[in-house]
């Protein structure tokens, strides 16, 4: 997440979840943004200002009338500045106020004087939240342009069980950045892949490659964050499912090829970055293959289905393809000749023997290539790899449409 640049308010009021916004304060801040909170009086019951001022490195402001402050109108001042005004939690006192325009304290006031999106998290009891006059005041809000982050539901502080727990601070900030975020792959359907597949031996073992599935994760969060409807088909990994991202879970080579091929017809951009197994056992042991003796054990393998030449032999003219290679010796060469003949409009050679590339990195080092030549990329993180290459993509998509 880089949100360099960036000015972001935050406004903090009177629940129990305002813990978590200190957390939601920190992650903005890693992030690169310049942070100010305004807290409610009854939120610094909760959390003290002083917490907020460390984690910003900006003064908190709670009373409108503090004269400790600059000469210029404070709340006028921060309304001005704002790329995001983020509320979190909101309680259903706020939301009210905010729905009718009421500005009696610092926040409300700013808020009122702010032109620049805002977001609401709302945080309450589930009888509070469910109640039809705050249904009625989250209507108001999002018909006026404010964006409304749905609650999560579970055990509550007030020992209650449903909805109205405030999202994660992950979640929060995700949608802090797909608000920041230009929407220039609106309106198109791109899918990936990611992550390594599994084909199981016997009921116990089964046969792999090193895939983290880092790679098409961060391209499926760049596709959506940029506004693109995306689907990610991810074998088995540890990732949390990017902001805004349909996912699929698959374990073998045949259930990716099944997924992917049903969803391809609907689809603009195709990006094959999974490592999908070569090969699989010709016959699966029904009970554990047991040790005999001390000699060899064979296992005959057989070819999975090839998915990128798949969707290559059916790709529409319209549609764009591209996939990933990974190889140990003549990178460039053997990419190519893959894209050629397996029908892709681009291939992404990448490394496995440079130092920065390849499997369970945060960096990659890849060469782009095409019918019009090779672009090679310096080493970058993963997620501005999948800038650059969505960026491909989405100009190869452009030409097909004679655009």
């Amino acid at each position: 997440m880089n949100l360099s640049g960036r000015t972001i308010v935050l406004g903090v009021t009177g629940g129990i979840a305002a813990y978590k916004a200190a957390q939601v304060a920190s992650k903005l801040k890693q992030s690169g943004a310049d942070v100010h909170v305004i807290m409610t009086e009854h939120a610094t019951q909760f959390v003290s200002p002083l917490t907020f001022e460390t984690l910003t490195n900006n003064r908190v402001s709670v009373d409108t009338f503090d004269r400790n402050f600059q000469w210029n109108v404070q709340h006028v001042s921060l309304a001005k500045r704002a790329d995001l005004f983020l509320v979190a939690p909101a309680t259903a006192n706020v939301l009210a106020k905010m729905a009718y325009g009421l500005a009696d304290d610092m926040l409300t006031t700013t808020i009122l004087a702010c032109s620049c999106p805002k977001m609401v998290a709302p945080a309450m009891n589930t009888g509070m939240y469910h109640n039809p006059i705050t249904q009625r005041n989250l209507q108001l809000l999002q018909e006026a342009g404010v964006q409304i982050l749905r609650p999560d539901s579970g055990y509550l502080a007030c020992g209650d069980v449903g909805d109205g727990r405030l999202p994660e601070p992950e979640e929060i900030c995700q949608a802090v950045e797909a608000a920041l975020t230009e929407k220039d792959l609106a309106g198109l359907h791109i899918l990936v892949t990611a992550g390594p597949t599994q084909e199981p031996v016997d009921p116990v073992r089964y046969l792999t490659n090193h895939s983290t599935g880092k790679m098409g994760f961060a391209l499926a969060k760049r596709a959506a964050l940029r506004g693109a409807q995306v689907t990610l088909v991810a074998g088995p990994v540890h990732l949390p499912t990017p902001w805004g991202v349909e996912r699929v879970d698959v374990t073998t080579a045949q259930e990716m090829y099944e997924q992917v091929t049903d969803r391809f017809p609907q689809t603009d951009i195709t990006i094959k970055a999974a490592a999908v197994a070569d090969f699989r056992p010709a016959q699966v042991a029904e009970q554990k293959i047991k040790k005999s003796g001390e000699g060899h054990t064979a296992l005959l393998l057989e070819r999975t289905r090839d998915i990128l030449a798949a969707l290559g032999q059916c790709k529409g003219p319209k549609q764009v393809l591209c996939g990933f290679s990974m190889e140990t010796e003549h990178l460039l060469e053997n990419s190519q000749r893959k894209r050629q003949a397996k029908g892709a409009d681009l291939m992404v050679a990448n490394s496995l023997r440079q130092a920065g590339a390849g499997f369970g990195t945060d960096t990659n080092l890849v060469t782009i290539l095409s019918d019009q030549g090779q672009e090679e990329l310096p080493l970058l993180t993963k997620e501005e790899v999948a800038d650059r290459l969505l960026d491909r993509c989405a100009a190869c998509w452009r030409d097909k449409q004679g655009q």
